[in-house]
């Protein structure tokens, strides 16, 4: 995350969206809170490193974009649930 801060206070010209995602285990509603917690937390730390609130949206995904087939009622490792919970930067740049 340090090195998006970086990039950021180097570069106006971009924003960012904050995209949070959990695993399948415990129940859709409280991954999807769990995943929004993640997010804004996220974005209360890059804006303590002195970037604008403006420049970051926060959005929690709960479960909804897994990157494998390990959903509700699927038997998966620790290891293949732990791919799932994940932070993703996209990066929106103006003109």
């Amino acid at each position: 995350m340090d090195k998006v801060i970086l990039a950021m206070k180097s570069n106006q010209k971009f924003n960012i969206e904050l995209s949070a995602h959990s695993d399948s285990k415990g129940s859709d509603a409280y991954n999807l809170k769990l995943s929004q917690q993640r997010a804004e937390s996220s974005k209360k730390y890059i804006i303590s490193k002195g970037i604008n609130a403006d420049r970051i949206v926060a959005k929690g995904y709960g479960e909804s974009k897994l990157l494998n087939n390990c959903g509700n009622d699927v038997k998966c490792s620790d290891d293949e649930h732990a791919v799932n919970r994940r932070l993703e930067f996209k990066l929106n740049f103006t003109k």
